[in-house]
């Protein structure tokens, strides 16, 4: 018996995991836009998904610790958001050292760099800003390569230390490293070697 659109995108949320942001956009493909929304609409109410802001929802993560589902992941927030528009997306310098645990500040107003126009939204209390900026600047395949490269510009050539390094190690996974280095081959020089010295040994 062949499941009713409602299940299948309801799988398709579980399985992307928790903590996963989306819009109707991203089942567009496969299901109508009014099976979509009557099956978004039901799953809000149902407590299944949380709406978090005007035509996005999120699959919410949950803490045992404070038994209560945390707050949306802010880039995946910003990816979901350029899958809707169809923008290529990198976090800003800042907003990268962030999510990737090099800066402990914790900062009310997320930058991303977009071939979009300029755009602001309320995220729960924070800000996400869409900046745009020269597609060539931000034209790598992967996520990860964007978020490196940012990451490298905003600390500058001479303010990389090793406990930088160590922790962009344990951010990137191994099996990320190959398609990284070959992605970023062409970026600044200096960037580049940083970027090997980050994949050396994995």
């Amino acid at each position: 018996m062949a499941k009713s659109p409602l299940n299948r995108i309801l799988s398709r949320i579980y399985g992307h995991g928790r903590g996963w942001v989306f819009s109707k956009y991203d089942f567009i493909k496969e299901f109508s836009g009014d099976n979509i929304d009557k099956a978004l609409s039901i799953l809000a109410k149902d407590g299944k998904i949380r709406r978090i802001t005007r035509g996005l929802y999120d699959y919410p993560k949950f803490s045992e610790l404070l038994q209560k589902e945390l707050s949306p992941d802010i880039e995946q927030v910003a990816y979901a958001y350029a899958r809707k528009f169809n923008w290529n997306i990198v976090p800003s310098g800042d907003t990268a050292l962030n999510i990737l645990g090099i800066s402990t500040q914790v900062p009310g107003r997320y930058i991303f760099l977009s071939n979009g126009p300029n755009r602001k939204y309320n995220i729960l209390g924070n800000t996400l800003e869409f900046k745009h900026t020269a597609l060539k600047n931000i034209d790598f395949k992967y996520n990860e390569s964007k978020l490196i490269v940012q990451a490298l510009k905003s600390l500058g050539k001479h303010h990389i230390s090793d406990e930088a390094i160590e922790k962009f190690k344990q951010y990137f996974k191994s099996k990320n490293c190959t398609k990284i280095l070959k992605d970023t081959q062409y970026t600044t020089v200096w960037i580049y070697e940083i970027i090997k010295k980050i994949c050396k040994g994995k």
